[in-house]
């Protein structure tokens, strides 16, 4: 249990660290606060998962750096490459492409973000993580225990209640009677910007939104 409850504290530490700097990017890229990440809540689960399986896979083996960043690297990407892929399938969007992008694969990764990740892993597992398990190993084992109960809670909430905002958009792109995605696209847009602050969030950390094309029945 206390294993558990320091890792799920890693992944919700990591989550909002990823949230700060998606959200810090945008405010010096757009010159404006924008809450990015599916959830609504202040955490980007991604970064959550990506660092935990740094730590997991690595592990120990830390000796050869290059091995660090390049493992960061292949880690981050698998990651990445099947968030979008399983994203799209199940809500009929593309959330990120980079299609335009050199070095990328399926427009889903590219060599821009995946040098990035690797950097990143390596300043996580020499600099960060020590610091950040020192953080949690100071804490009580039952505050940690019932800090990690209450966010857990927080997380299940706040997945439901975006699945739900994500399964809705899914039926709006499905009443569209086009095949241009295009005019899909524009059209979902508008939906979300006439609905509740819930709904245009996903407009907002998303602008790049892609509408899977609708197949022409045979």
């Amino acid at each position: 249990m206390e294993v558990i409850t320091k890792y799920f504290l890693y992944f919700i530490i990591y989550s909002f660290a990823g949230w700060i700097m998606e959200v810090t990017c945008k405010i010096f890229e757009k010159k404006k606060f924008i809450n990015r990440g599916f959830l609504i809540g202040p955490i980007c689960p991604i970064y959550g998962y990506g660092v935990l399986g740094i730590i997991i896979l690595i592990g120990r083996n830390t000796k050869d750096i290059l091995s660090v960043f390049l493992k960061s690297i292949l880690i981050c990407s698998i990651l990445e490459y099947f968030t979008s892929y399983i994203m799209e399938k199940l809500f009929k969007a593309r959330w990120w492409d980079y299609s335009k992008r050199k070095y990328n694969i399926n427009g889903r990764i590219c060599l821009e973000t995946m040098v990035p990740f690797g950097i990143l892993g390596t300043t996580i597992i020499y600099i960060i993580h020590p610091i950040v398990i020192k953080i949690v190993d100071k804490l009580d084992s039952t505050i940690s225990v019932n800090l990690a109960i209450i966010l857990l809670i927080l997380y299940i909430i706040d997945n439901i209640v975006s699945f739900k905002i994500m399964s809705k958009i899914k039926s709006e792109i499905k009443k569209q009677q086009t095949d241009n995605t295009e005019k899909i696209k524009e059209k979902i847009k508008e939906w979300l910007n006439n609905n509740n602050i819930l709904y245009r969030h996903i407009k907002t950390a998303y602008p790049n939104l892609l509408v899977k094309r609708k197949e022409k029945q045979k």
